[in-house]
């Protein structure tokens, strides 16, 4: 039951819970000492080198967490992982939960961390929150690097005659600051280099995030790098980091930030927390390295994707385990009577009265979102994440609602519970995986063309109409299938929001068609990025970042972190 008042912050209780060495959960999976690099006491880095000896190894079942679309506030996706994976060990079964990192846009804006929340959280909570090991300073160093040598190019002589309006690439920063998204370098004469417009994204939007959490090997780390669309030159031709020839040195930065991070719950459950890019931008899953290892260590393994079921969702099956040709044993689709409400026409400042009309009306998205479960052949259970704002008459309204439909439900309460909240949600899904038939098949294949693809997403995933292509995407799709790269999956950038690119469109909205404004090239990444609606790779703080209320005292206790 998820709360926060008059009850221990998040933080209070990460704090005051008693750690295990690294050392020794590590060693409770198997982890040979020469196999982790402690970064402290309770942080450790696992080298690639475990792949060779657990390569003959059976892998654990994997479980993916998803959700409906989300209010502003979040609906705890991510505490329903922690708390989910902890409540396998309750029934004594071996799990590793593996995550992403979060970003400090997030941390320091609007929504806060990403460690879970309450009595199901990964820990130590401030250091994941903050700078964790360093992988997403690694990723900015490496894409502002790219971005000395393209300029250092232009400067030196312009050998590969990259058309200086047709830079394509970015500087990154890993916060929120809007007034980053267009500026102009180079200025100050001669010796300054050459001036030209630029802008940044956040770090976790990086093409650099999406090929780190993509890659299978750091020999495919260089690969990818290699195939990274730079710019282009001025007969219009793609210019990449291979012609550059960077794409070494740019590997050997992230030679640290490849490996997957180890850390604990609570409740000392084994997590692997690794990469992080945005699932309403980039693809929105933890690394496949990372999903891999945790499948080798563990019986079962619990991870998630970014957002709903239209966005980290989507991307998960149709790119992520594409790639990593991993299967997933089931879903856990996460939903919360809040958010329900919410896509049923109630203000988020009303969602704590009872209000069953619109938890009624409301169920269409959380219905929508099981049919892309579906779609994608997956056995699946709704798990019902409680807050104690919920009345029982709303509860036992979804809990009925479920029922009719025939899903399975678990109502969970991991937050307050920790891993006993959590223990029927394990026992459902153990019974779903070993009953319910399983045929997982991505939506569409790669053979089919852009537009093929994108209208098989928003017809089949937001229940669009179809596709419209700006002018600039039109043309930008005829060069992408000139140069021959027609054949990649698509990664959708949109409002996490609704399942329309509207934010305003709640619920189960219909009758509406996606607009694709531009269309971007990620080689490396091995995908396109289609953007709809007013989603900024470089978002901005509110009025009121989280940051306000963030300080640290002369012993070096954090507060205000959540």
């Amino acid at each position: 039951m998820e709360t926060k008042k008059n009850v221990k912050s998040d933080i209070e209780i990460a704090q005051e819970a008693k750690k295990k060495p690294i050392k020794e959960i590590a060693g409770s999976l198997d982890i040979q000492d020469e196999e982790l690099e402690l970064y402290g006491h309770y942080k450790g880095k696992i080298s690639l080198d475990i792949f060779d000896r657990l390569k003959d190894k059976q892998d654990g079942k994997l479980i993916f967490v998803t959700s409906i679309n989300p209010t502003p506030a979040g609906e705890g996706k991510s505490t329903v992982t922690v708390g989910l994976g902890q409540a396998f060990h309750k029934i004594g079964k071996k799990a590793v939960i593996a995550l992403r990192e979060p970003s400090l846009g997030p941390t320091m804006g609007i929504k806060g961390g990403a460690a879970g929340g309450g009595y199901s959280q990964v820990i130590p909570m401030e250091d994941i929150n903050l700078h964790f090991t360093g992988d997403i300073h690694a990723i900015t160093t490496v894409n502002n690097a790219l971005s000395a040598f393209i300029d250092n190019h232009i400067h030196q002589g312009n050998e590969l005659h990259i058309d200086t309006r047709k830079i394509t690439w970015k500087r990154v920063v890993d916060l929120n600051d809007r007034a980053l998204r267009q500026v102009v370098i180079g200025l100050g004469g001669p010796i300054q280099g050459v001036p030209r417009e630029d802008g940044f994204d956040i770090t976790v939007a990086s093409e650099i995030m999406a090929i780190l959490c993509l890659a299978t090997s750091t020999k495919d780390l260089k690969e990818r790098l290699g195939k990274i669309v730079v710019a282009y030159d001025t007969n219009n031709k793609p210019v990449t980091v291979a012609d550059l020839k960077v794409q070494g040195a740019l590997a050997m930065l992230l030679k640290d930030a490849i490996k997957p991070n180890l850390v604990q719950t609570l409740e000392h459950t084994p997590a692997i927390i690794h990469g992080g890019p945005f699932a309403n931008i980039a693809h929105g899953c933890n690394s496949i390295l990372a999903t891999k290892l945790a499948a080798k260590l563990g019986d079962y393994v619990i991870t998630e994707g970014g957002f709903g079921a239209d966005l980290g969702g989507e991307k998960f099956l149709d790119i992520k385990a594409r790639v990593a040709d991993i299967t997933p044993a089931a879903v856990v689709v996460v939903a919360t009577i809040r958010a329900l409400k919410m896509h049923g026409g109630v203000d988020k400042k009303m969602l704590v009265e009872e209000n069953i009309e619109a938890l009624q009306k409301g169920l269409s998205n959380l219905q929508k979102h099981v049919e892309t479960i579906e779609a994608f052949g997956l056995p699946f259970v709704i798990a019902v994440n409680r807050f104690v704002t919920d009345s029982e008459k709303e509860v036992e309204t979804l809990l009925a609602w479920c029922d009719s439909q025939g899903y399975e439900v678990s109502l969970t309460e991991v937050w307050e519970k920790g891993g006993e909240g959590g223990m029927d949600l394990a026992e459902k899904l153990i019974r779903t995986i070993d009953t319910k038939e399983n045929n997982f098949a991505p939506l569409y294949e790669l053979e089919a063309t852009i537009e093929e693809k994108l209208t098989t997403i928003a017809q089949k995933v937001y229940g669009a109409k179809g596709v419209e292509f700006t002018p600039q995407a039109r043309k930008q799709l005829l060069q992408i299938e000139g140069e021959g790269w027609g054949n990649l999956p698509v990664c959708v950038a949109k409002t996490q929001y609704s399942l329309s690119d509207d934010q305003t469109k709640l619920g189960r909205p219909t009758d509406f068609t996606i607009t694709v404004r531009e269309l971007r090239p990620k080689i490396g990444a091995g995908f396109i990025v289609a953007l709809t609606g007013n989603v900024m790779t470089m978002p901005g703080l509110p009025k009121q970042p989280a940051a306000l209320k963030m300080d640290i005292n002369e012993n070096g206790d954090i507060s205000g972190l959540f």
